[in-house]
């Protein structure tokens, strides 16, 4: 199974995050590719590449709940350019700070809504890190990534009714 980790940051937090899951999730995944969302677009979850792929949105919030600047290419032409991706099984880490309750996570949250709306099916919850808490979201991250891709790589493996 290959883990394609798509990256929505402004102050580089999200990309820490991947990175660290990349080194410490090895292991688990037959490859691991980390993909800043720069110049991304919905093409990313195309059936000759979602093959065999599982997708982890990793994306900070910024703003007044908005996806980050790099991120806005790909979230728009979810929108712009909706086609059926049944195909796609994908996560979601959202950043965010509690301190801003109104939008907490809310960059991570959009990308699963929308990604849902197209048919891709989510496996399990959207894991959200609150900036306000003191822990590191590069460390709770991989904790949660290594507890999602054993649970993911179950969902890969039976039935499509059951995920």
């Amino acid at each position: 199974m290959k883990l394609k980790i798509l990256v929505g940051t402004m102050t580089s937090t999200a990309d820490y995050v991947a990175q660290a899951i990349q080194m410490d999730c090895a292991d688990l995944a037959s490859e691991i590719e980390v993909l800043l969302m720069d110049d991304l677009d919905i093409s990313v979850f195309d059936a000759d590449k979602a093959e065999d792929a599982l997708y982890l949105i990793c994306s900070s919030t910024y703003g007044s709940g908005d996806v980050p600047d790099n991120a806005r290419a790909l979230y728009d032409s979810l929108g712009s350019q909706p086609q059926f991706l049944g195909h796609v099984r994908y996560g979601v880490i959202a950043l965010g700070d509690r301190t801003y309750m109104q939008t907490f996570c809310f960059g991570g949250k959009k990308f699963d809504e929308r990604l849902q709306d197209l048919g891709a099916r989510r496996i399990g919850e959207v894991w959200c890190h609150d900036a306000s808490s003191g822990t590191m979201p590069e460390t709770e991250g991989t904790g949660w990534c290594r507890e999602w891709l054993a649970q993911a790589v179950q969902a890969m493996d039976a039935p499509a009714a059951t995920v």
